[in-house]
């Protein structure tokens, strides 16, 4: 019987097992051997799917953004699209959360060892970006957003959400000035910064913070920010 018989799920495995080696050891501790222990299989299996460590840092990569797009399809489209921007964020956030090691791998950086991510590995991150765009196109046919080029709107976001994940990630962010503090009031601010009314975009937020949901004593999961008293529809 080979061993994907026997584990039909070994190169998931073996990613995330990679993928924690490099963040907390470095690259010097990335070995056939290594990993093979960590996760109690052969060199040979290890491979027989990776070939090198070239083709397994690819594979994290794709991996990772895999998991991320599947993560933010998820939450689908509703009547309240800006709404659905804010579900978008909380998505990015807590796959994050739960794949911290592969999160650092899929942006790259000194920990991958000089091994240098092609266009083509970065692309994996461009296509998931396609889903927050849709998002944004809908907020401005609705006038909920104001016109202009989505596709910017999105990078803006991304860069600022993706700041926060490091920082959080990071363990830089703490009381009073949490993760979720500082999630919201980004959020909030990036929804009025691309037209949103501010007295709806904390409403808006107020109801993506129900419709969240983190699963029981998940790693990184926190609860919900405390809810921010709301401006009048003035926005005073």
């Amino acid at each position: 019987m080979s061993p994907r018989q026997i584990d039909p799920e070994l190169s998931a495995h073996l990613i995330e097992a990679a993928a924690k080696l490099l963040a907390e050891e470095g690259p010097k501790a990335l070995s056939t051997r290594r990993l093979a222990a960590a996760v109690g299989t052969s060199t040979m299996a290890v491979y027989t799917r990776f070939g090198g460590k070239e083709d397994l840092v690819r594979a994290m990569v794709g991996e990772g953004f895999r998991l991320l797009n599947q993560r933010m399809t998820e939450v689908g489209e509703t009547a309240d699209c800006v709404e659905d921007v804010v579900a978008l964020g909380w998505a990015y956030r807590r796959n994050a959360q739960e794949h911290r090691h592969l999160y650092g791998v899929m942006f790259g950086g000194s920990q991958l060892g000089g091994f240098a991510l092609t266009d083509d590995d970065r692309q994996h991150g461009r296509y998931t970006l396609s889903i927050l765009v849709r998002a944004i196109e809908r907020c401005m046919v609705g006038g909920r957003f104001r016109p202009g080029d989505s596709q910017l709107v999105a990078h803006q976001m991304w860069i600022a959400l993706h700041g926060l994940v490091a920082l959080e990630l990071g363990g830089y962010l703490i009381d009073p000035y949490n993760a979720d503090v500082c999630f919201e009031a980004q959020v909030c601010g990036l929804l009025v910064g691309a037209g949103e009314d501010p007295g709806e975009a904390a409403m808006t937020m107020k109801r993506a913070r129900e419709r969240r949901s983190d699963p029981p004593g998940a790693e990184g999961a926190g609860p919900a920010a405390p809810a921010a008293e709301e401006p009048g529809p003035d926005g005073s």
